[in-house]
């Protein structure tokens, strides 16, 4: 299946600079591995995920955009973000807390690498959305707080977030925990497919 799994990361700060390469290595893993990597269309280490994806040569997953303008035009001239690692850009209109959420909920994933308040609140939306949580160990910012925080608060699902410090073992294993998730999901499709064969024959 090709899931869709969001880098969330600062746009900018210490961790984009110390931790830009594990951002482009985990981008480069979820197109590698065939599935949509998803980020807020923005600068920073979600940009830096956007390139790794884009930059596989053959066969490849999707890098989709959230943006928080409401047209090209106004996320180039406005909010002045990329545009060419996108194989699309979703013009959300929503601004950028908006976008935040939008992003998440149409993800299957989402994985926190270094991060300040806007990662924060994406991973916030992730848990409370019941979402597959990973967070890349040792990039600095959130992802390294990750674990103190939520020993102090009380979250959804955070007993489940899948910690790493390399970026395609936590990829590999975050695909893992999405095929045992939809392991029913699968089947009812392939029921589902079987049914519409024989519906279009009688």
């Amino acid at each position: 299946m090709r899931y869709q799994i969001c880098v969330s990361g600062a746009a900018s700060g210490e961790t984009v600079h110390a931790s830009h390469q594990l951002a482009f290595e985990l981008g480069k893993a979820i197109s590698k591995s065939g599935k949509t990597l998803t980020t807020g269309a923005t600068v920073g280490l979600p940009h830096y995920a956007a390139m790794g994806a884009v930059s596989v040569t053959g066969k490849r997953g999707i890098s989709i955009g959230f943006s928080p303008a409401s047209s090209f035009r106004e996320h180039v001239a406005t909010y002045r973000l990329p545009t060419k690692e996108f194989d699309y850009i979703n013009f959300t209109g929503m601004e950028y807390v908006g976008r935040d959420v939008h992003l998440v909920r149409s993800s299957d994933a989402i994985i926190t690498v270094g991060g300040r308040m806007g990662s924060l609140h994406e991973l916030a939306t992730a848990l409370e959305s019941r979402k597959v949580c990973g967070v890349l160990l040792g990039s600095g910012g959130l992802a390294d707080y990750t674990k103190t925080l939520l020993e102090n608060i009380e979250a959804p699902g955070a007993k489940d977030i899948i910690y790493d410090t390399d970026p395609q073992r936590l990829v590999d294993t975050i695909i893992t925990r999405l095929d045992e998730k939809y392991a029913d999901f699968e089947h009812d499709a392939n029921d589902s497919h079987v049914s519409a064969k024989r519906a279009g024959q009688g």
